[in-house]
């Protein structure tokens, strides 16, 4: 009998995240969904998920995940780093407080769950950050997102760095730059503005890419838009 695989999804209290924790639970994954608000996880009542309300900000929480890894798993195959947070504002309004908390999320805190979860993954396993097609060099970029699409664009060359320093040891690590997809977030950032993906399409895109990417890619940077944006 094979172990049970297991994976860290971080956003999962809407939107993707909670998506992708219903496509590993039904697949079989032990599933430790983390979000600030754990509510709608632990609302799903499946056996092989666990909910912890998680803020990427706190020192504590990164403890609390580490310890409840040592007790109950021993071993993580899959690291999701999808939690991220959207700001839309000009950027002569955007102040020092503003850029810190969107890296301190977007970029620090994939830093940091990452460094922390890696003495417990194996050589063939997987983390996988989301980032943002206005993370990408060279794609088309929109007023407002200074701070958002500048933090997306970190964790790119984060990945490509992270890959090489454990070329030889594993885990292996990508980066997935989404094109626009309908989720609260959006919404709430961009009112009215109606994306071509729903957050279903895209965590099943997310969920295989997970578990079979790692045959073909390392370090590397997959666009995942049929859109601009």
């Amino acid at each position: 009998m094979k172990p049970t695989k297991t994976v860290i999804i971080t956003g999962t209290s809407r939107g993707i995240g909670f998506e992708l924790v219903h496509l590993f639970a039904n697949a079989g994954y032990e599933v430790l969904a983390l979000s600030r608000n754990a509510k709608p996880v632990s609302n799903l009542n499946f056996e092989n998920i666990n909910a912890l309300s998680f803020d990427l900000n706190k020192s504590e929480d990164y403890d609390r995940v580490v310890a409840f890894v040592k007790k109950e798993w021993k071993q993580v195959d899959i690291l999701i780093n999808n939690a991220g947070t959207l700001l839309n504002k000009p950027f002569a309004d955007t102040s020092f407080e503003d850029f810190q908390q969107v890296y301190n999320t977007n970029v620090f805190g994939v830093a940091e769950l990452t460094r922390r979860m890696i003495p417990f993954m194996p050589s063939k396993g997987h983390v996988v950050t989301i980032s943002s097609m206005g993370g990408v060099q060279g794609s088309i970029k929109f007023p407002g997102l200074a701070a958002y699409s500048s933090s997306k664009g970190a964790v790119i060359t984060l990945t490509e760095l992270l890959a090489e320093e454990y070329k030889e040891t594993g885990p292996s690590f990508n980066v997935l730059a989404l094109g626009a997809v309908q989720t609260e977030m959006l919404a709430e950032a961009f009112p009215g503005y109606k994306a071509p993906n729903t957050a279903a399409q895209m965590a099943a895109y997310i969920f295989d890419f997970s578990i079979n990417g790692t045959q073909f890619y390392n370090g590397k940077l997959l666009q995942i838009s049929n859109s601009t944006p």
